[in-house]
């Protein structure tokens, strides 16, 4: 009688044991599969290695500029925009801007809104910098409370959705898209997002505005050129806990600038305020040019003038010359 128990109960052994591995294996898999949301911010697949040239490149575009030009409202491209559907992979959607009168690969870039935000709070860039010769994307967050980290690896998925979608021959901006000229900007955790984003080095420029990050971070690992916009009267990421040190923190061997808007507000780089557009949009597109487009004729722009002379900068800092 106990032989024949124990071989009964052997042979339920037999058909329990894979069911009991295959329901731990989908415990163990299900966290993986449902932490999408808020939380990494797509794939952690690396950009493509930036371009190694430096000047004389060849992607120069548009007329020799001038502080008329460089402060006006609009470039001289005409443009266009397509919607990108909240349910990409990666981030959380967005608005991609492009040019629609050049049809050679241009420089890329995205960009991030800062906490609670939609990419509403970013949207003055894209027009300004598609009007200028580049493809650009503003995106929405997978979650609004996204942290830097998150945002940073959203901004790179963001990236590396446009170099997709550049492969696709049906896409509006297929054929468009440089994936070796490539740049972030962010707008409070979405500049410190932009910031992490550089510290990988798979740039060619970061420009974050009023960046906002805590804890440890690896921003004197940066190589990649950066230009912190900052706001004076800072009242959320205050310049002397967040852009100043931040900026300070990159090495001085990289290229750099550090431009402090007067008694500006937290959104004072933005864009949103009128007051303050034509200062960001004079410096946000020389230094766009001169590191995406690799077009030295913006260098005077950076380097050359009396910056502070301008009643909107209260402070500029630079390691020029580039």
């Amino acid at each position: 009688m106990k032989n024949k128990e124990l071989k009964t109960q052997l042979i339920k052994n037999r058909f329990l044991k894979p069911i009991v591995l295959l329901s731990l294996s989908f415990f163990i898999a299900f966290p993986a599969l449902s932490s999408g949301g808020g939380g990494g911010g797509g794939d952690d697949d690396d950009l493509p290695l930036p371009d190694s040239c430096t000047s004389n490149c060849g992607y120069e575009t548009g007329p020799d500029p001038d502080l008329s030009f460089l402060e006006a409202s609009i470039g001289p491209q005409s443009y266009t925009t397509t919607s990108v559907s909240s349910s990409v992979d990666g981030f959380g959607g967005g608005t991609i801007y492009y040019p629609t009168s050049i049809s050679e690969q241009m420089a890329t870039i995205s960009i991030a809104p800062g906490f609670t935000n939609t990419q509403s709070a970013v949207s003055w860039w894209g027009p300004i910098l598609a009007s200028h010769g580049f493809v650009v994307i503003t995106i929405n967050t997978n979650s609004r409370f996204d942290q830097p980290e998150s945002r940073s690896r959203q901004l790179d998925s963001a990236l590396n959705y446009l170099i997709d979608q550049a492969n696709i021959s049906s896409s509006p901006i297929a054929g468009l898209v440089d994936e070796n000229r490539l740049a972030t900007m962010g707008f409070s955790m979405g500049g410190g997002g932009a910031l992490r984003s550089a510290s990988r080095n798979r740039l060619s420029a970061s420009v974050p505005l009023a960046p906002w990050n805590s804890g440890g971070n690896d921003f004197d690992q940066i190589g990649v050129p950066t230009m912190i916009m900052a706001c004076e009267n800072d009242g959320t990421a205050s310049v002397n806990s967040h852009a100043s040190p931040f900026y300070n923190t990159i090495p001085g061997s990289t290229d750099k600038a550090y431009l402090e808007l007067e008694s500006g507000p937290h959104n004072c780089a933005t864009g949103q305020s009128v007051a303050y557009q034509p200062t960001i949009s004079t410096y946000g597109l020389s230094w766009m040019k001169r590191f995406l487009d690799k077009d030295n004729r913006f260098e005077p722009f950076l380097c050359g003038p009396n910056h502070e002379a301008n009643s909107n900068i209260s402070e500029y800092r630079d390691n020029c010359n580039y």
